[in-house]
């Protein structure tokens, strides 16, 4: 498939990107935050790796313009078209693609001897050394510098991956499916890691996945594509809540909430967290007061009663007021959106259910949570 139109445009604050092919069609226009990690969602071949391959400028898009902070990229009207080596990012592939004859080491050290003036962004040798060494802290790989790469698990392969494209100090990280190739086991060892680079680089990430918990535990902004369109975009708890286009998770549709460790119970091992508009108690697993957390309630966990409910066992109630009721997949069941104050929670119950308690738009309701998940 060979790429027709591309518009890409990213400015200090803000990334749009469209783009469309032959036989293909890939039209995506949005705006997105220049910080943090926004996620290209969709099932496999959706145009997801497409979209990162043209950012990249590994595909040419013929009439295509990719702006990035003010420096142009493409632009093929005006014959701008900057090859990848000149374009100030890093990219990281489901593979981690070391050099298996060099250490460690080696393959951080490999990237910087070729990048160090070659490259008119590049930074001079000291700077491109201590943003190695950065990379190395920030990814805790430093035990790891004098292994050889088969003596690594995948965790720390694509650990070591990310460091190097980290080390040349760019301006946009490109991750495409990078934990695709990881059993369980590793995936749960470098998500953390993952997470770290969000909370603590200021560079913005582009960050491919069709996997759900990906999604949950490292996007800030959520971008859905569905057969090259764009079906949602946005801050990734408002795009999860919204009912006009649901996304996609299927049975583990849901709300993601920003919520800080209000208090603990010691006696019984709980912890209680806040949020604009409640509170909610959940196993605790070392948590720290006034340490912010990122949760995910499911809509199949929710349940509604028009009054408070008295003598259950369910410690998770609050009260909201439904805003939307919408079919869900199945003719039986239906899709609830709920504000609990400026928090969204969606609720799915039956149709029935919703005919007999007769909600609707602006009905108060007592949401009974039954399980909430940490996420982050």
């Amino acid at each position: 498939m060979n790429a027709n139109t591309m518009t890409t445009k990213v400015s200090e604050n803000t990334i749009r990107l469209s783009l469309a092919r032959p036989a293909f069609t890939l039209d995506v226009d949005v705006t997105l935050p220049a910080r943090g990690i926004t996620v290209l969602f969709g099932a496999s071949g959706s145009g997801k790796t497409t979209l990162l391959r043209c950012v990249a400028g590994l595909e040419r898009a013929p009439n295509a313009l990719v702006q990035i902070a003010g420096e142009m990229w493409q632009d093929e009207r005006a014959g701008v078209f900057l090859p990848v080596w000149r374009r100030p990012l890093g990219y990281v592939f489901q593979e981690a693609s070391l050099f298996d004859h060099l250490d460690v080491r080696g393959n951080l050290d490999y990237g910087l001897k070729r990048a160090c003036g070659s490259a008119p962004w590049s930074a001079a040798p000291d700077a491109l050394l201590a943003a190695r060494d950065a990379a190395v802290e920030l990814l805790g790989i430093g035990a790891l510098l004098a292994r050889r790469t088969h003596q690594l698990s995948g965790g720390e392969r694509q650990r070591v991956a990310i460091a190097r494209a980290l080390a040349m100090q760019p301006r946009l990280l490109l991750l495409d499916e990078p934990l695709a190739a990881l059993d369980h086991a590793r995936r749960q060892e470098i998500l953390p890691w993952l997470e770290r680079l969000r909370d603590e680089l200021r560079i913005p990430m582009l960050y491919v996945t069709h996997a759900a918990d990906e999604v949950a535990r490292l996007a800030n902004t959520l971008v859905v594509l569905e057969q090259g369109r764009v079906k949602a975009v946005g801050p990734v708890a408002q795009v999860l809540s919204c009912l006009d286009a649901p996304v996609v998770l299927g049975d583990d549709a849901g709300a993601l909430i920003d919520a800080t460790v209000h208090a603990k119970d010691a006696q019984w091992h709980l912890a209680q967290v806040g949020f604009a508009g409640g509170s909610l108690w959940l196993r605790d697993s070392g948590l720290a007061v006034g340490q912010g957390v990122r949760l995910r309630v499911l809509a199949r966990d929710v349940s509604l009663a028009l009054e408070k409910p008295q003598h259950t066992s369910l410690q998770n109630l609050l009260h909201c007021v439904v805003q939307s009721v919408v079919p869900d997949s199945h003719p039986s069941q239906t899709l609830l959106q709920l504000s609990c104050g400026p928090t969204v929670l969606l609720a799915r119950i039956t149709a029935r259910a919703v005919h007999e308690l007769r909600l609707e738009p602006g009905t108060p309701v007592w949401a009974q949570v039954k399980s909430v998940a940490l996420v982050a």
